[in-house]
């Protein structure tokens, strides 16, 4: 009760410093690549967060059932394998526009029961969206990153659908705390395997600390406290905003411009995913 008392911010305010810390983090996490690599760096914010997140909530793993068990296992291994490819894909592309093709994901995923035909259009603008920055284009971006990005965007859709099922069977701070711990067991042996903890410092090791704080212990608790405030139709519309917010990051942290063209590709996608949200039929996934 105390914790809860002392994140007494706004609902509004707490989901925007929620996407901030996110991609803030995301940006220290690019920014840790040319020492150790994504895969480490995905390994080092997993695991640090997973212990970070077992200590705040100390979930009692005596007392979950086998199908508990089993649906945490499924949601923590697409939860580590979204973030690994993920962070593999943003080493190769810029960050907002890695985190704008992941949000196709989560988007097709709004509309997927729907049969409105605003619902199709607003499809059909993330389609221009991603078309305008296909490796295809001019500037030619890496069709690896793209692939991979997108990757990271299905099992984000995938992440979503396993924490609705999951959130009728255990409290969320149980199991994101216990899904963590199977997150990391899956990234972990790919961080060892790429040899990047061999070049881990004292700095870089609070930086990975840090990373652990704003992209996951930080925004939870926040996007929870903003949750019990706000309906979960108007927290899906904000969160729309992360692209804007990853191409800001990318400018202040990682000095990574985008052309027009590409930021008026993370516009679209930005407009559709908040326009299918508000259009979209509520349903339970």
């Amino acid at each position: 009760m105390k914790n809860n008392r002392l994140l007494q911010i706004p609902p509004l305010p707490a989901v925007l410093l929620a996407i901030i810390s996110v991609q803030a983090g995301a940006a220290i996490a690019k920014g840790l690549f040319p020492a150790i690599g994504p895969a480490s760096t995905a390994s080092l914010r997993i695991g640090l967060s997973a212990v970070i997140l077992f200590i705040a909530n100390r979930p009692n793993l005596r007392t979950l059932s086998k199908v508990q068990w089993k649906a945490v296992m499924l949601y923590g291994l697409v939860l580590g394998a979204m973030n690994l490819i993920f962070y593999m894909a943003i080493k190769r592309i810029p960050l907002a526009l890695g985190v704008t093709l992941e949000f196709i994901g989560p988007l097709l995923l709004a509309v997927l029961n729907s049969k409105k035909v605003m619902d199709y259009l607003w499809v059909l603008l993330a389609a221009v969206g991603i078309a305008l920055i296909a490796p295809w284009s001019e500037k030619g971006l890496d069709l690896t990153g793209v692939l991979l990005a997108l990757l990271a965007g299905g099992l984000w859709a995938t992440y979503i659908v396993l924490g609705g099922k999951i959130s009728k069977v255990m409290k969320g701070g149980d199991a994101v705390s216990v899904g963590m711990i199977f997150a990391t067991l899956l990234v972990v042996p790919f961080g060892i395997g790429s040899g990047g903890f061999g070049n881990l410092t004292p700095g870089l090791l609070l930086m990975g600390a840090a990373l652990a704080l704003l992209s996951s212990a930080i925004p939870f608790t926040l996007e929870m406290s903003a949750l019990s405030q706000m309906p979960a139709r108007t927290f899906s519309i904000l969160m729309s905003l992360e692209p804007a917010v990853a191409a800001l990051c990318g400018i202040v942290f990682l000095n990574e411009h985008l052309s027009l063209v590409e930021y008026l590709s993370v516009a679209l996608v930005i407009i559709a995913s908040a326009g299918a949200t508000i259009t979209s039929k509520r349903e339970t996934l």
